[in-house]
């Protein structure tokens, strides 16, 4: 069985030291890539063609150079455009593979702590070396637009839904001004300050953003839980077999800081009205 795929010749003990090529082999050891003559493949490959790690497969170069590799290892990415196509053998051998001195090499890839000076970095080696580079932000531009697309729809969605539970917080509070007319007045008559009458309210919408905000929480964690346990199985990811759900404490913090802020500023007008209320009028009007 002939198939097409991409071999990439890679300096084994730094490639693992910097990107973990370990942590994606189902089977095998990278370290055993230092053997001549030695191959790690993609699942997606090793099932097409029934390999396994042991067995011995040829390799013709686009130069037409015919090579046997043993195959020390499978790979899983878990992205099946990448298991179907890419392998791993060392740089020695990829170059005595292409019929290259050892001197020959065609990328060369670089991992920064800080991915935000991709960019930059990119720009600046490419002035200076005279070399074609292409940054992490470019390379995958397609990919991180649809991410802040689908972030900004999120976040958008859930700004909307606290602006309207906000309003409903409004509307209870500003209701039960109303019907507490007689009982503000009475305080303030009994010495409280518009003040102390605001600082009831506030605190009220407060305790209602704190026990709506757990509450909202606990069931969007329960919920999370469920969704996290519906099959969700894909050609593409042949890793997922659950919708994946991303448990984050910094969502969690987010909700929680929204809620209060929310309902804190939907008690502040209501309280700010309660506290303007004159004891006399109300008295004198009943």
């Amino acid at each position: 069985m002939e198939i097409s795929g991409i071999i990439n010749g890679i300096e084994v003990l730094s490639e693992e030291q910097l990107f973990k090529i370990s942590d994606y082999i189902i089977d095998g050891n990278v370290v055993d890539l230092l053997q001549n003559n030695s191959i790690i493949i993609g699942k997606g490959l090793a099932d097409k063609m029934l390999l396994s790690k042991g067995d011995i497969i040829k390799i013709t170069s686009t130069r037409g150079n015919l090579s046997s590799l043993k195959i020390v290892g499978i790979s899983q990415i878990g992205i099946s455009d990448i298991d179907d196509s890419m392998s791993y053998t060392s740089l020695a051998t990829a170059q005595k593979i292409l019929g290259e001195p050892t001197n020959y090499i065609t990328d060369i890839q670089i991992k920064l702590f800080d991915m935000d000076l991709a960019t930059a970095l990119a720009k600046e080696f490419k002035q200076k070396f005279n070399l074609d580079t292409i940054d992490y932000n470019t390379a995958n531009s397609q990919f991180e637009t649809g991410s802040k697309v689908r972030t900004i729809i999120s976040y958008a969605v859930g700004i909307v839904l606290l602006i309207v539970a906000g309003f409903g917080i409004y509307n209870i509070l500003n209701m039960m001004i109303y019907e507490k007319m007689d009982s503000i007045a009475i305080l303030k008559a009994t010495g409280f300050s518009g003040s102390d009458v605001k600082w009831i309210f506030v605190s009220l919408s407060l305790i209602i953003g704190i026990v709506g905000g757990l509450f909202g929480l606990l069931f969007g964690y329960i919920f999370s839980s469920i969704i996290d346990m519906i099959p969700f199985e894909t050609a593409s990811l042949p890793t997922i077999k659950t919708y994946p759900i991303h448990y984050s404490g910094v969502f969690y913090l987010i909700g929680i800081v929204f809620a209060l802020f929310t309902t804190t500023i939907a008690g502040l007008f209501p309280a700010l009205k309660a506290s303007k209320i004159d004891p006399v009028e109300i008295i004198r009007g009943k």
